[in-house]
Order: structure tokens, then sequence, then C-alpha cells
């Protein structure tokens, strides 16, 4: 098994994501304290723009097969002109959905949440609107580091960046340096300068770095065939899908917590947040056998490719184990961090049993859509996604919310309906694809 080799690239990628996710605790906690209500307002333009985010982001990755083949099989002179081929597909995959953002921008009012919030959620759209390019630009090159096995480098810039990101936070959102208090709209100006400190960096370390200027002089001279953009596009197109969809029913589910009031609305933020805990450190280890299955993949190894998943999923599945049980002994107090509101706090302590529930068909689906992604098979996921979590799970939510009177708890409880169907029909999918 590979365990070693999982636990050797995904614990780069893991240490990156603990970053993040602790940069969102931090920006949901200083936004809590805050006010509730610029917590609520981020809960919902976060969840709105996860939708892009994913999408994005989905679209890079759909680069990583492509380099991870070209690598196992040696062909260095190729990666570079991939890379810059990949990201021109890419900026022009994120204009159109930075377009369709903005035309979302104009409706805001038309998506039923509380009208005394509008005043704080619209500046902090339009700047988290101008960050995405930038993310574009820094993913292109983390799955290019990623697939050449160096899972240390967008680790340590995430890392960099995310402290720019707290201290901006702590400076602009309650007015200290002698800055002025921005609340919600300085947290967002916060983040778009780390987002920019990002391709800055890992684009200097690909052009100045000797070790990487075989990739860099093919990047420069490259030219996008049709043969080439078409392979890139079957492989990002169907990924972005796929992680957009997912996004879709968590934003669905923000959309209707909102209906049900701000208190409402600032728990699930803060449930969705913890969720993201496990999120994180399984996709960290999902990153990790997607790039091993890539280079099994380049040399038709389909029993490499097994074994490969198999052992990302055991390690996931241990890693899960732990973070449920973090989830329900510290729940509560994870909660009373975000928050000094009692009824925000008492309601998201309601919704650890539906928390924990879901981590395991996450944690699956995790493992085995990212194992397919490294086997370039990758069309299936945009069907088993749209499935998944357009067909089954936005209407689950909203019959176990609303139609059944469950509320909030309703919601939560949903996502472990889309995500088992998700999980066994991923699993389905990437055995047929290795199939000897």
């Amino acid at each position: 098994m590979k365990y070693k080799e999982i636990l050797k690239l995904g614990l780069p990628i893991l240490v990156g994501q603990i970053g993040n996710i602790v940069l969102g605790f931090a920006d949901n906690i200083m936004v809590g304290r805050y006010s509730t209500e610029a917590l609520a307002s981020a809960s919902f333009v976060n969840n709105v723009f996860n939708i892009a985010l994913f999408c994005c982001m989905g679209f890079s990755w759909g680069l990583t097969p492509l380099v991870g083949a070209l690598f196992a099989r040696k062909e260095e002179d190729k990666i570079g002109a991939m890379v810059r081929n990949g990201l021109r597909l890419n900026l022009v995959f994120t204009l159109i959905i930075c377009a369709a953002m903005l035309a979302l921008y104009f409706n805001i009012h038309r998506l039923g949440q509380p009208e005394h919030l509008l005043p704080i959620i619209r500046p902090y759209y339009l700047i988290f609107l101008a960050g995405i390019l930038p993310m574009t630009v820094f993913n292109v090159f983390a799955q290019w580091s990623y697939a050449i096995n160096n899972t240390k480098l967008p680790m340590v810039i995430i890392l960099c960046a995310n402290c720019v990101n707290i201290i901006g936070n702590y400076a602009l959102i309650y007015g200290h340096f002698g800055l002025p208090e921005m609340g919600l709209t300085g947290a967002g100006i916060s983040t778009l300068i780390s987002r920019i400190i990002g391709p800055v960096a890992i684009m200097a370390v690909f052009f100045l770095n000797k070790e990487y200027k075989a990739y860099a002089a093919s990047f420069r001279t490259a030219t996008l065939t049709r043969r080439e953009g078409v392979k890139i596009v079957r492989t990002g197109f169907p990924v972005a899908m796929q992680t957009s969809f997912e996004t879709a029913a968590f934003s669905g589910a923000a959309i209707m917590a909102g209906w049900l009031g701000a208190v409402e609305l600032a728990s699930f933020q803060i449930v969705v947040i913890i969720g993201m805990l496990g999120f994180g450190i399984y996709y960290s280890f999902g990153s990790a056998t997607s790039v091993l299955v890539s280079h099994a993949a380049g040399q038709n190894d389909n029993r490499a490719m097994r074994r490969t998943a198999w052992a990302g999923y055991h390690v996931i599945l241990a890693i899960m184990t732990v973070s449920c049980l973090i989830f329900i002994f510290f729940g509560h107090d994870l909660m009373s961090i975000f928050t000094n509101d009692p009824a925000v706090i008492a309601m998201g302590s309601t919704l650890i049993f539906p928390l924990v529930l879901y981590q395991i068909a996450d944690a699956t689906q995790i493992n085995f859509a990212n194992a397919l992604r490294g086997t370039s098979h990758v069309m299936p996921m945009l069907y088993i996604a749209f499935v998944s979590y357009i067909i089954v799970g936005l209407p689950s939510t909203y019959l176990i919310a609303f139609t059944w009177g469950m509320g909030l708890y309703g919601i939560i409880l949903s996502f472990s309906v889309s995500l088992i169907v998700a999980a066994v029909l991923f699993f389905i999918y990437f055995m047929r694809a290795t199939r000897r």
C-alpha cells in the first residue's frame, strides 16, 4: 500500500488546508464578535461565492492528472506548455464566472435575505468578486506544483498569505493601527490583499527558480493548439461542474437558512465552518491520492491506481474518525469561539449529530472523486454531481427542512443524503475506470 507516499504528499497540503481553516476560523471569530449581522452577511456572501470559487478551483484541478501524467513519463519539456495553456483557459473560464456573479449582484435583493443585511452584504460581495481572478492564477500554479510532487511550495505561500490576512482583519475590522473601523468590508479588503500575494509569490518561484528552468522555458514559448485545448477543457470542465453542483447544494442550503432568520443563518455559518475542518483534512489526502493515481495512470497501471485509492481511503477514514470525536466532545466549545450570542450558540449546539453524520459520506466521496480525477476519466463526475447534489440534494434539503418542518436541523441533516449518493456513484465509476 502507498500510505507513506500519500502521507508525504498529503501532509504539506494538510498544513496549507489547516492554514485556510484557521483563517476561516479567524475571519468568522473576528466578524462574529463584531456583530451577529456581520456574521450572517458573511455567511450569505461566502456561501453564494462558494459556487463560483469551487467552480474555478475545479477547472484548475483538471490540470493535475495532465501534468502528473507528463511528470510520470518525464516529459518535462511539455509541462510548462501545459501550465501556460491551462492558465489561458482557466482565466477565460474565470472571467465567464465573474460575469455571472456580477449579474447576480444586481439581483441580491431577490434572494429573500433579511432587508437590514443588504447594506452590509453589497460592498463585501464586490470586494470578494475582485479576488476570484488572482485565486485562479494561484490555483493553476498550485496544481502544477502538486503534480510534480512539490506540495510544500503552495503550503508555505498559503500560510504566509493567511498571516497577512489575519493581521489585516485585526486592523481593518476594528480600526487598529490608525486605520478606519470598516467591519465586514475591512475583512473583505484584507482577504483581497492576501489573495493577490499568492499568485505573485508562486509565479516568482516558477520563473526565477533554476530548478524549474525547463518548465519556464516551455511556458514562454507555448502555443495553444486545438487538441491540447480540448484535452484541458475535457478534464477541467467536468471537475468544475462537479465541485459547482456540490457547492450549489450547500449554497442553496445557506439561502434556505436565511429564510429562517439571521440567528439561523449565523448558526448555519458556524456549523459549516466547523464542518470545513473535516473537509479540508479529507481534501488534503484526497489531492495526494489524485496525484499518485495520475502518476499510475501515466504508466497505464490500473492495479497501482486501485491500491493508491484504497490506501488514501484508509488514511481519510482514520482522520475522519478523529474529526468526528472532536465535533462530538468539543463542538459546543468550538461554536462559542465564534460568537457571544447565546441564541446562536444554543442553536448551533443542536446540530452536532447531523454534522457528524455527514462526515462519513463526505470523506468517502472526496476520496473516490479525487481518485477518479486522477485517472483523467472525469466526464462521469459531471453527471454524478448533478444527480447527487441538484436532483437529489436540493429537493431533499427543502423537503426535510420545510415540508417535514425540521428547520435548520433538517437542512444540515439533508447533507448526508446527497453525499451518500455521490460517494456510492464515485466509487462505482472509479472501479469501472480502473477495470483490468
